[in-house]
């Protein structure tokens, strides 16, 4: 275990390096900190940090930069989550709440997360796998074609053509909406194909055929693969830090635009905490060079999906993790609202 005095001298470098993009030496940290002990223990500090492996000399100057190791101490041990000012509180809220529509929410929020964090903003659409039934709709455009509309909890709407076996009154279909609603609306899309399994028997023989028809739609909808969809932005942020990527930012680029990658950085939807990884921490070679900040978002207790920032290892993490767990909750009021 370090000692106090050496994760304060840690936290120094860190900020200072993350500030200047200079590497760090022991006279630059004991005039710029209140570290209360002279340059010659700073020194030795710093050599038993390097030593441990949480900071390094990148070349044969005096100065240090962290390591992996070591932004990944500073982030659980000493980065405390900076608050957003409420002016800030308030751009986001007025940005995000001119949205008009799911896809508006998602292509808002990665503008402004690009924005807040000059990072490169990742947005996982809501999964329907763990969302609630809003609303189902069901829509006569002709005697016997329908319209089916799924409306989640989190806005998004599913829209399928249904063709019935026969003519299907408007009676029975008000029948069928009224009934199909009282037993889907406001639970999970998991718990819905229980919920229905029954309710052809509750109509006339005649109607029994669309109502399984209907039915069939509706069970498809739930569960199609579709759902695993993100949005990216800010890419163009990165040629700011060409410096922090070793060689060159292609490797970065090109996993940028691999979805799957991009998913399993984000992590588990399900998960609402914070994740930072950091460095080698992300399994994919290309990002070795950046950390992933996510989040889970959503409209009720369970996050239905992640957002959240990739950058270069060189990241204001307090700063970093702040923005983006103000902008999910903020996500999340506006799913609540929809």
């Amino acid at each position: 275990m370090l000692s106090e005095r050496r994760l304060q001298v840690l936290r120094a470098i860190v900020q200072d390096y993350v500030g200047t993009e200079e590497p760090v030496g022991s006279k630059a940290l004991t005039e710029r900190h209140n570290l209360g002990v002279s340059p010659a223990t700073v020194r030795n500090d710093m050599a038993a940090l390097e030593e441990e492996g949480y900071i390094a000399q990148p070349h044969t100057s005096a100065g240090r930069i962290p390591t992996d190791k070591g932004y990944r101490l500073f982030v659980d041990k000493l980065a405390g989550v900076k608050p957003m000012t409420a002016p800030e509180r308030r751009a986001i809220q007025s940005f995000l709440d001119g949205a008009v529509d799911l896809d508006d929410v998602v292509a808002r929020t990665v503008r402004l997360l690009a924005q807040l964090t000059r990072q490169v903003a990742v947005v996982q659409y809501p999964s329907l796998t763990r969302s609630t039934v809003r609303h189902v709709e069901l829509l006569s455009l002709a005697p016997a074609r329908l319209m089916l509309v799924l409306i989640t909890d989190t806005g998004r709407v599913e829209q399928r053509m249904v063709d019935c076996p026969a003519p299907f009154g408007e009676a029975s279909l008000a029948d069928l909406r009224a009934r199909l609603n009282s037993r889907v609306a406001g639970r999970r899309f998991t718990d819905v194909p229980r919920l229905v399994e029954d309710l052809p028997e509750a109509f006339e023989a005649d109607d029994r055929g669309t109502v399984s028809t209907v039915l069939s739609t509706l069970l498809e909808t739930l569960v199609e693969e579709n759902e695993e969809r993100l949005m990216i932005g800010g890419t163009a942020n990165l040629t700011r830090f060409g410096h922090d990527f070793p060689l060159t930012i292609r490797p970065v680029l090109e996993a940028l635009e691999e979805h799957v990658v991009l998913l399993k950085l984000l992590g588990e939807a399900g998960d609402s905490g914070m994740t930072v990884r950091i460095g080698h921490e992300n399994a994919y070679e290309g990002l070795n060079s950046t950390s992933v900040v996510s989040v889970g978002y959503g409209s009720g207790i369970e996050a239905v999906a992640k957002l959240g920032v990739v950058g270069p290892t060189r990241m204001d993490y307090p700063g970093t993790m702040g923005a983006v767990r103000a902008v999910a909750r903020y996500v999340g009021q506006i799913l609540a609202e929809s």
